[in-house]
């Protein structure tokens, strides 16, 4: 499937602790402030407070955050009007799976609503095939839906990059 490159949406991949996200913050600040970040990851533990803490401390007052672990296109068009920063792809996929959510409805409202942004739109993703097969039948789901879903993205976006040790690697 070709789509047509929208100039204004990144993918940003790699692995855990790649600088990702510090990398898509940077990509965004480029575009006039406000900026939005819409955070999927939701604090189920003292651990996850803690990385969600870290990633909020870097971020100065032109950031307004915006948690939303399910219903991502909804807070992708009520934001239309701002530059916006995804993180992360993969924990809001988590989520859909792990709530028994519809995965091809969400993905389909996603891309409409990326389709309709004339925004900076920063997405980051985790990029999972680069590993060993899980052991899971549930964790392998999970790797395959990560892939299908970085695939989709990844042919919406004009640019993406996958990050290597805190440094870029321009794929697109």
């Amino acid at each position: 499937m070709i789509i047509q490159e929208l100039s204004h949406i990144t993918l940003v991949l790699g692995g855990a602790r790649s600088g990702k996200s510090r990398h898509a913050e940077e990509c965004l600040t480029r575009h006039a402030a406000p900026w939005i970040y819409i955070a999927t990851a939701q604090a189920f533990d003292d651990e996850m407070r803690i990385r969600i803490a870290q990633h909020q401390a870097r971020r100065n007052a032109g950031w307004h955050t915006i948690e939303v672990p399910i219903d991502l296109a909804d807070a992708l068009d009520r934001e239309a009007a701002r530059p916006v920063l995804v993180d992360c792809l993969t924990l809001w996929l988590s989520n859909l799976m792990l709530g028994g959510h519809d995965i091809p409805t969400a993905t389909a409202a996603l891309e409409a609503v990326l389709d309709r942004r004339r925004q900076p739109t920063v997405l980051v993703s985790n990029e999972l095939g680069l590993g060993i097969v899980p052991g899971t039948l549930l964790g392998r789901a999970f790797r395959d839906e990560a892939g299908l879903l970085n695939q989709r993205m990844a042919a919406r976006a004009a640019h993406v990059l996958f990050m290597i040790a805190g440094l870029p690697m321009t794929l697109k």
